[in-house]
Parts: C-alpha cells; sequence; structure tokens
C-alpha cells in the first residue's frame, strides 16, 4: 500500500532530505503536499514538478502568480494556515518548518488524527502542554525525525509496552559540535563560519549554531521529557529531568542510548545520515528497506565520551531549568534564543553573548501556565521582545 505524504518545510534540510527517501522508494511513498515558505520559488516549482504533489502551500504569497503559471495542475494555498492544512490531508506530514512557526503544523496534524513525522522539536519544546493534549486525539501518533529522539523511540522498541515500566535513564549524545574542548575563554572570538563549521552534520544556520552552544542538545532533553516522559500508558516511560543525560560522543556514531533498570543499556548506531531517521518515521511501525547510514563495522574503529562542559556551554543547563521550570518557561526560552542566534548571524552579538540574553531572559520568566495555544503564542511573543531589548541594549 502507498503511504501517502504531506512535506511541511520542503525547501530546507529536512524538506530535501525527506525528498531523497521518497525517490529512493517511489513504489513506497506518494507527496502529495508540499508546503514552504515560498522565498525559494525556484526550489519548490523544481520540487513540485519532480513530484507532481496535488497541492503546494506557501507562507509568503509574493509569487503566488508565478506559482499559479508554472505549477497549473497544483491546488496554491496561502498563509499559514495553508501550510498548516496540509498536515490533515495524508498518511503522514512531516513537520521540517525551522523554530516555533511550526507548531501550526504540529497542531494541525495531530488534531486531525494523522502521524507526525516531527522535525521541528521548537513546536514541541514550546507548546509541549498544548500538543500533549493534541497526541490524545484517536489515531494521532507522534514519531520523532532527530536522529538522538529518533534513537531513543528505535531503543525503546525493546521494552514491553504492556509490562512494567523498566527504563532508568535516557542517554542523548551530543557531536561537541566544532568548539569541543575549548574553554570559554578561548570561545571569546569565535565566528559565525567558525560556528557553522559543524564536524559531522550538514544542518540549516540556525540549527547549526544551536549545535554550537549545545543549546540544541539543551531543547533535546526538554523535547525527551515530552515526548517519553509522560507516565506509562499514555505517550512515555515515566522518566523525569533527573534521568535524562547527555554525554559528547564527537564521532556521531551512537546516536542515544536508553538504560534499563537492570543496568543493560541499548543504544542505535549508524553513520550520520538524517534520511535514516526520516525513513523510520515515514514507514513506522515498518522499516525502508534502502540502508541509509548503514556501517561498515571493520572501519569504525574507537567510539569516545565524555561529560559536557556547563561552564564553557552554559545554553546545556539553562535549558534543564526552563524544562524543570515547565509551563511557559521552555517557550519563552525557545523564543529567546531564536532572537539571539539570529542576531549572531547578523553580527549584532558574539556566539559566547547568547547565552547571556537567553538568561537575562529566563530569570524575567512570570511563571506563566501553558494552557492554550494563545498563552504559548504570548510567551513566545514575550521572550522575543525581551531578548529583542536586552541586545538592543547592549
Amino acid at each position: 500500500m502507498t503511504i501517502t505524504v504531506a512535506l511541511a518545510g520542503s525547501t530546507g534540510s529536512i524538506g530535501t532530505q525527506t525528498l531523497d527517501v521518497v525517490a529512493a522508494e517511489p513504489d513506497r511513498f506518494r507527496v502529495v503536499s508540499l508546503g514552504a515558505s515560498g522565498r525559494n520559488v525556484d526550489q519548490l516549482v523544481a520540487q513540485a514538478r519532480a513530484v507532481r504533489p496535488d497541492v503546494v502551500a506557501v507562507v509568503d504569497g509574493t509569487h503566488l502568480d508565478r506559482l499559479k503559471a508554472e505549477l497549473p495542475s497544483c491546488e496554491l494555498r496561502v498563509g499559514e494556515e495553508g501550510v498548516a492544512s496540509i498536515g490533515a490531508e495524508a498518511d503522514v506530514c512531516v513537520n521540517g518548518v525551522v523554530g516555533f512557526a511550526g507548531l501550526a503544523v504540529t497542531l494541525a496534524t495531530l488534531h486531525a488524527g494523522r502521524r507526525l513525522a516531527l522535525a521541528n522539536k521548537e513546536s514541541l519544546i514550546a507548546g509541549g502542554p498544548v500538543v500533549q493534549r493534541a497526541r490524545r486525539t484517536p489515531g494521532a501518533e507522534l514519531v520523532p525525525v532527530d536522529s538522538e529522539h529518533g534513537a531513543i523511540h528505535q531503543c525503546l522498541r525493546s521494552r514491553d509496552a504492556d509490562g512494567p515500566t523498566r527504563v532508568a535513564d535516557l542517554v542523548l549524545t551530543a557531536s561537541g559540535g566544532p568548539f569541543r574542548g575549548r574553554t570559554r575563554a578561548e570561545l571569546a572570538d569565535v565566528t559565525v563560519d567558525d560556528a557553522l563549521a559543524h564536524p559531522t552534520w550538514k544542518m540549516g544556520p540556525k540549527i547549526t549554531v544551536d549545535s554550537s552552544t549545545l543549546m540544541n542538545k539543551g531543547l533535546e532533553v526538554i523535547e525527551a521529557h515530552e515526548l517519553f516522559g509522560a507516565p506509562a500508558g499514555e505517550h512515555g516511560v515515566g522518566i523525569g529531568f533527573d534521568q535524562i543525560d547527555v554525554v559528547v560522543h564527537p564521532q556521531s556514531i551512537v546516536h542515544s542510548m536508553v538504560t534499563y533498570t537492570d543496568g543493560s543499556t541499548i543504544a542505535q548506531l549508524s553513520n550520520p545520515d538524517m534520511k535514516l531517521p526520516i525513513g523510520y518515521a515515514l514507514a513506522w511501525p515498518d522499516r525502508i528497506g534502502t540502508p541509509f547510514g548503514r556501517l561498515d563495522w571493520a572501519s569504525v574503529g574507537r567510539l569516545d565520551f565524555e561529560p559536557p562542559d556547563l561552564d564553557a556551554f552554559p545554553c546545556l543547563g539553562l535549558a534543564y531549568e526552563a524544562g524543570r521550570a515547565g509551563e511557559t518557561a521552555p517557550a519563552t526560552l525557545n523564543a529567546a534564543n531564536e532572537v539571539a542566534v539570529e542576531a549572531f548571524l547578523d553580527g549584532r552579538i558574539r556566539w559566547i553573548d547568547i547565552p547571556d540574553v537567553l538568561k537575562a531572559v529566563l530569570d524575567r520568566h512570570d511563571g506563566g501556565r501553558a494552557d492554550s495555544s494563545a498563552a504559548v503564542i504570548d510567551a513566545d511573543r514575550r521572550g522575543r521582545e525581551q531578548a529583542a531589548s536586552i541586545i538592543s541594549a547592549g
């Protein structure tokens, strides 16, 4: 049976790699909808001509006349609502939208009772309580796409879901980014080019900077708690933040691990290739037949692990702080981080200023509850405003 796929964020890194997975198994998957910002029209048109979707949705309708002329057989939709709507109309929706803007796609897909292949961690982190309610919709499924949570999802398949929860700890691995081993003093003058030179993964600029500060890993800690921290019988295995650990693993071969109460640890290993977790989420509960990331065990060599340096990379500790505070604290932190990363990429602040901005915003957090989408959106807005104000004040 052909699995229909809606792809939000099609022109980004996750989107293009999803299309590679689909192209590798064209008899198994069919892309029925493409959603994108609308800024990269040439790429979007080329994608649509290649996969022939029924629907193309863009946030920015500036080039709508051109899209109408070049894609006459496609239904065109405009605006954030238009992009979000595609999540309800396929067997599985891949949410590869960057940043908080992906929340609408996440909620639309889950509320429709569809499978969400989630690469947009910010929507789950910022809107956790709201997303958790949407996950209770009959038929709704959430399969994480990023390598770490996809790895944990696979490791948890070894447990007996109908038996006692015997998970002791979740262990997220981090490559350490381009600055592994440097002290805080040595990081004072790093450039944008330095931060974007990731040693193992090819990603977009925002997530690459997050990887360099370890904020990406901090957000993944919060995401892991949202994905797997719920009581057994709901979505998770009942673990808390004290049971989610981070270790630096520069080879990026062990993508994460689960330790059970008897001391056994199960890990997922592969070469770093995002097409593997994308294919896993598309085919769930089956697997694809294309061996993306397959290891040559004779050439693996050594596997190293070390604790993260929280003094040089304080963003990780700030994420734990926000996660433990809960409610709208993660939304506030995530919003401030998006603003701070953009300011760094624009040359308005230094790399080492990013955690200072985040701490200042988090210190101002009012403890507001995340009891509705409106509350989450308001927390995001205030986090952005506060971060912008702090950056402007210098």
